[in-house]
């Protein structure tokens, strides 16, 4: 579609939230600053070679001191809503027992500045953050860590439910078994793979009883919880590649949204494990799991092409990140990840096919009857920028085409894939979320893959506009135009911005 700022203004029904998202250990820094306990992650991090180029989380884009600023920087933007997580060990540094004050404090004052600034909070419960005690006890192997995270979110629900608009409990399960305790690619680093099973329904009771902690303390805000999704599509016509497309489908997409939608495990899961392991969730865990939900959070970044056997191809979702340049296959597996011929990529090595955002969301509506009203809490895509320095005007431009053509792609592309007469006009979208707000740490890729409308120096922390941002600017400001022009009497509000205060922008 690659849709101009007014074209993809004039799709976007009444109401559509548009925002952006982070999450706290990407962003904060401040690791052992004013109370904060260590994650798992803090751990892993500092494993040489976990990282690369042996990069530190340490200060990442310093938002814990720079927090007006980045809020500043969102209200300029005009965005609706902003989606971030809370700090669980910054909050309650054991994962369990005292609460520490300036960890709370610090949230207090994001809420309160994005509300005086007409920006919704979106707080993410659990963003991979796990206190230092609980995963040294096993982490999300260990059943304990679900019923801690339901005391961490009825912490959270006490201190901010009078002011959080939306709710995510827990953050794309699928890529913490898969990354961190199937293949030990992100923290804690285990290679269990079958083996680390557990972990998976270990966090979906996380998420039943976070959803239980927020529900009891009557909070005011919508609660859902959001996964990665991915559509997988048969590398040829060979039924081998099909049967292989569909065991990945249940490993990655699958095996996270039934339980959650259908309240329920997938057939094959379940015939599986009956021979192998003891893996069987009682119905009172299933009630917990299926509780019903106010929305659900769909992360779309790509589709993936899969092809039976052992071979060398692209990596799946969630896992690029770890794995760098090595593209290779696991040998001896029954089928591997392959690439997308003739198709852009980004520096991930993602494929670029903003036609399948509209086949996950119908494959969602027909897999989910019941399906409640979707957002999309995170897609984007990292391309390597270039500073350009206008020297006349003494100012960095940054003109990021491509991250801006892949936001109007994906972002059209699912609205008109859910107007009626769409492929998936009965899911109610209700908003879309940049993933991400600004260049941050990118996990076991450190800071080597960009994804932020702001680019970030990580040397003096500058922060500067790419034009992907003034494009979405463009975009909100001309919603507010056509808004405006409908209603009587009423104000524009925020005027477009002055062109000689900004970095040209692209056409279109």
């Amino acid at each position: 579609m690659n849709a101009s700022a007014k074209e993809l203004a004039a799709l976007l029904p009444p109401g559509f939230t548009l925002g952006v998202a982070t999450s706290a250990f990407q962003i904060e820094g401040a690791l052992d600053e004013d109370g904060r306990g260590p994650s798992g992650w803090d751990v892993f991090a500092a494993k040489p070679g976990a990282i690369v180029e042996d990069q530190s989380p340490a200060v990442s884009c310093d938002h814990y001191h720079r927090m007006p600023e980045d809020v500043a920087l969102m209200k300029d933007l005009g965005i609706d809503s902003y989606r971030f997580s809370l700090s669980w060990p910054r909050i309650q540094p054991g994962g369990s027992g005292p609460v520490n004050p300036a960890g709370l404090g610090f949230y207090d004052r994001l809420i309160d500045l994005l509300l005086e600034n007409g920006i919704s909070p979106m707080a993410t419960v659990y963003h991979w953050d796990t206190p230092l005690p609980l995963e040294e006890a096993g982490g999300w192997m260990n059943r304990d860590t679900a019923y801690r995270l339901g005391e961490f979110a009825a912490i959270a629900a006490a201190a901010f439910g009078d002011r959080v608009d939306r709710w995510v409990t827990v953050n794309e399960p699928a890529t913490v078994t898969t990354n961190g305790y199937a293949l030990g690619m992100h923290a804690p680093g285990e290679a269990l793979m079958l083996k680390a099973l557990p972990s998976v329904h270990h966090q979906l009771l996380g998420h039943g009883l976070a959803l239980q902690a927020l529900r009891a303390a009557n909070v005011r805000g919508e609660i859902g919880m959001t996964n990665v999704y991915s559509p997988m599509v048969p590398a040829s016509a060979n039924p081998l590649d099909k049967l292989s497309a569909g065991l990945m489908d249940v490993a990655q997409n699958r095996l996270y949204a039934d339980p959650v939608l259908l309240g329920k495990y997938p057939d094959i899961i379940r015939a599986a494990t009956f021979f192998s392991s003891s893996f069987s969730p009682s119905s009172e865990d299933m009630d917990l799991i299926s509780q019903p939900l106010d929305f659900y959070g769909l992360n779309y970044y790509m589709p993936t092409r899969v092809a039976s056997g052992p071979g060398e191809g692209a990596v799946p979702p969630g896992m690029a990140e770890a794995m760098g340049d090595d593209l290779s296959g696991t040998p001896g597996a029954p089928f591997h990840i392959a690439s997308f011929p003739d198709t852009e990529h980004t520096a991930y090595g993602w494929p670029v096919k903003p036609d399948y955002m509209a086949v996950a969301l119908a494959e969602m509506a027909e897999r989910y009857p019941d399906l409640p009203p979707v957002y999309i809490t995170e897609g984007g895509a990292s391309f390597e920028d270039v500073v350009v320095r206008d020297a006349a005007a003494d100012r960095r431009i940054i003109p990021d085409e491509r991250r801006l053509r892949y936001l109007a792609d994906h972002i059209g592309t699912a609205l008109e894939a859910t107007r009626p007469g769409g492929a998936a006009e009965s899911v109610d979208l209700r908003g879309y979320y940049v993933w991400s707000l600004m260049d941050n740490f990118e996990w076991s890729a450190g800071y080597k893959q960009p994804f932020g409308l702001v680019h970030v120096d990580f040397d003096t922390q500058v922060r500067t506009p790419k034009a992907s941002y003034y494009w979405l600017q463009e975009v909100i400001a001309a919603r507010r135009a056509a808004s405006a022009a409908h209603v009587p009497g009423a104000a524009v509000g925020q005027q477009e911005p002055d062109a000689d205060a900004e970095p040209p922008r692209p056409a279109g």
